[in-house]
């Protein structure tokens, strides 16, 4: 048996095992898959009946602070048409062991088939204990943001102290700083070396963002943003960090984009990966629909999007399926 017949192939949150033939063997344990903090390994076992078993490995030093996880699970059947077998969703489940998750599979399968687990949530206790929190929203990787420094700088745009320019959002003003925006950005920097509208009356109009997205912003570029600020305004700080060229921001977006693709965000992803020129996003949604097969849980909206999509986007997508075809 080949190396490929243990491999599972993850993106984002998502893990597939390919089973090309099961029916001469009886027990089947996929190599070590990384999601989250933890490898993780596919179980198949068969006797009267097919199990299905999923259990992370755990370090001795971690045995007593498993992961807590939430997924889904299902089989996708590739002989004589596209079948699915679909698990009821687990909510918040600790998984130890190979017994702590096992799925009886009472319908027969043979032939070719997917193991498909698209993780939701992993949560851990903290080390002091309490409430379980989400490993996925432990918060933004600022550099050396609780220096004395970056707090000060971050305090100047929360507490408005000395600010000499107005930021007017769609809903709202917000006072900020021009130095502070010349050095981060070249574009504000350009603005306030030229006698330009924004010189001349000390005020920036950002009219396609709203209050909150924009204060979101500016605090990214004062390194005070919270990481779940950063969350929420993903979308509205890519297009932000492309107009005015903050590049560690579009790469920060482009990063956490990329950890919970899944098949209500992905053709939105995919169109704002395309547009504001995220060549790792695109690539990675590409993957997510066509080699991962998630276009065919999605065919109503995909059919929404070939109809009102950019002409190459939908070309690239297209030879992506082809592609996959051919080695069919």
């Amino acid at each position: 048996m080949t190396d490929s017949a243990y491999r599972v192939e993850t993106i984002s949150r998502l893990a597939q095992w390919r089973i090309d033939n099961f029916a001469s063997s009886s027990y089947r344990k996929s190599d070590p898959f990384k999601i989250g903090k933890w490898n993780w390994h596919l179980v198949l076992e068969k006797n009267r009946t097919l199990l299905i078993k999923l259990f992370p490995e755990i370090p001795k030093l971690a045995r007593d602070n498993p992961p807590i996880a939430s997924f889904s699970i299902r089989i996708v059947s590739l002989l004589g048409g596209r079948t699915t077998l679909v698990h009821p969703e687990i909510r918040d489940k600790q998984l130890k062991i190979g017994v702590d998750f096992v799925w009886k599979v009472e319908v027969p399968l043979a032939g070719r088939f997917i193991i498909d687990v698209e993780f939701l949530d992993l949560k851990t206790v903290p080390p002091n204990g309490g409430e379980p929190h989400s490993i996925w929203s432990e918060g933004f990787p600022q550099k050396d943001s609780n220096s004395p420094a970056l707090s000060s700088i971050g305090k100047m745009l929360s507490e408005s102290i000395h600010t000499d320019i107005v930021i007017c959002a769609s809903d709202g003003n917000i006072g900020a700083h021009r130095a502070v925006l010349a050095a981060r950005s070249p574009v504000f920097r350009s603005m306030f070396s030229h006698d330009l509208k924004e010189k001349e009356m000390s005020a920036i109009n950002i009219s396609d963002m709203s209050l909150e997205a924009c204060e979101a912003f500016l605090s990214y570029i004062y390194s005070n943003i919270r990481h779940e600020d950063f969350l929420i305004h993903r979308l509205d700080l890519i297009r932000a960090a492309d107009k005015y060229d903050v590049s560690d921001l579009k790469d920060a977006c482009q990063e956490s984009l990329l950890e919970d693709i899944d098949t209500k965000n992905v053709l939105e992803r995919l169109q704002n990966a395309y547009l504001y020129r995220l060549p790792r996003l695109k690539v990675c949604c590409i993957e997510y629909l066509v080699k991962f097969g998630k276009i065919f849980e999605i065919r109503e909206e995909f059919n929404g999007f070939i109809q009102s999509g950019d002409r190459e986007l939908i070309g690239e997508v297209i030879n992506g399926v082809l592609s996959v075809w051919e080695g069919f």
